[in-house]
């Protein structure tokens, strides 16, 4: 038997493509769009908000590595290129899967610094030193998407035949222990470790306003500001977490009772589920950021006018990671929201 040949319909597998197809076009148009705007106002930027711009390239990173063969497979009926293309292709997945877990978790733990601290992140959080953990980050990344080639571990292809990854059903005696550690310190650690900080940045905000005395109608649009970064935050990690959490689940059925128990066409449904998961930030950023969606709508309008060129603006001010500082000085009328927000905290906090 062919292992490298489709085991669905062919209907299934044109289906499959043109999916694959829809994800690649929106996975690559978001990311770029958010690069762009980075790009832009890459003087004003501040050091957090190189996460972002990290996470970003790894989701835009699987969408051109991975992406285009998975569609020509689909096509085709079977997986293109043999055991080369597969090894390739599983790695790269792992990779940039394994980057975005651990981009979601440094983000997560500057914004929980951040919040408790209630400093400005420059006496936090360095250029330097938000360099060297996206390094670390990229690092961490392929030290786990090379286990497998050095032995601990095994890519293979999917039940369905169209796509490759980590060999599940062929791990349950060579390679269960690098199941259990990739499981525990990719995926169990890196989830408690967003609730626990996105829960604690919740209570430290809410002890905040009460302890002040800042009541909503006081502050409205600042409270809903807070709670829209706080939202934005959150549903990036929960975005990513529940898109692969179904393929994490049949993997781990199919290391215990074998992926032939599976139908391939219940297989592919979890899998297709993860890879849309490069699809959510951008939109996640577009519905809950407001000067986000007001620079792409620019952006889109000044593109279709004839005599006008493509522009944007430097503000996506909403969709920041970091505070101002709590020096209690009055700034100017303009300045974003996120800005006066978290300066105030920061005053009522000393």
């Amino acid at each position: 038997m062919d292992i490298y040949a489709s085991a669905l319909s062919p209907w299934l597998d044109i289906g499959m493509g043109c999916f694959l197809l829809l994800v690649a076009v929106l996975s690559i148009t978001g990311n770029l769009l958010v690069l762009i705007m980075a790009f832009k106002r890459s003087s004003k930027m501040k050091p957090p908000e190189l996460l972002s711009v990290n996470l970003a390239v790894t989701d835009l990173g699987a969408a051109i590595t991975m992406y285009p063969l998975a569609m020509a497979s689909a096509w085709s009926h079977r997986w293109l290129g043999g055991n080369a293309t597969c090894v390739y292709y599983a790695l790269a997945g792992f990779f940039f899967g394994v980057a975005s877990i651990m981009n979601l978790v440094i983000m997560a733990v500057v914004r929980f610094i951040v919040s408790i601290n209630m400093h400005s992140p420059r006496e936090k959080i360095s250029w330097r030193n938000m360099k060297l953990l996206c390094v670390w980050i990229w690092l961490y990344a392929l030290m786990w998407a090379l286990f497998p080639i050095l032995g601990w571990g095994r890519y293979g292809p999917e039940p369905f035949g169209l796509s490759c990854s980590l060999a599940w059903g062929n791990m349950k005696d060579e390679g269960f222990s690098f199941v259990i550690s990739m499981f525990v310190f990719n995926l169990l650690v890196p989830t408690i470790i967003l609730i626990c900080c996105y829960f604690g940045i919740a209570i430290k905000l809410y002890i905040t306003y009460k302890k002040a005395g800042i009541s909503y109608n006081r502050m409205p649009n600042i409270i809903k500001l807070h709670r829209r970064l706080l939202i934005i935050a959150v549903l990036i990690s929960l975005g990513f977490l529940c898109s692969w959490t179904p393929y994490g689940m049949v993997s781990l059925w199919s290391i215990f009772r074998g992926s032939h128990s599976i139908p391939p066409e219940v297989s592919l449904l979890p899998c297709m589920f993860a890879k849309s998961s490069t699809v959510y930030n951008p939109l996640i950023y577009y519905f809950f950021s407001r000067s986000f969606k007001a620079e792409v709508n620019k952006l889109r309008l000044s593109c279709l006018a004839p005599t006008k060129l493509c522009r944007v603006t430097h503000s996506i001010d909403d969709n920041t990671v970091y505070v101002l500082g709590n020096d209690g000085k009055a700034r100017a009328a303009r300045r974003s929201l996120p800005e006066i927000t978290e300066t105030i905290l920061g005053t009522t906090e000393g």
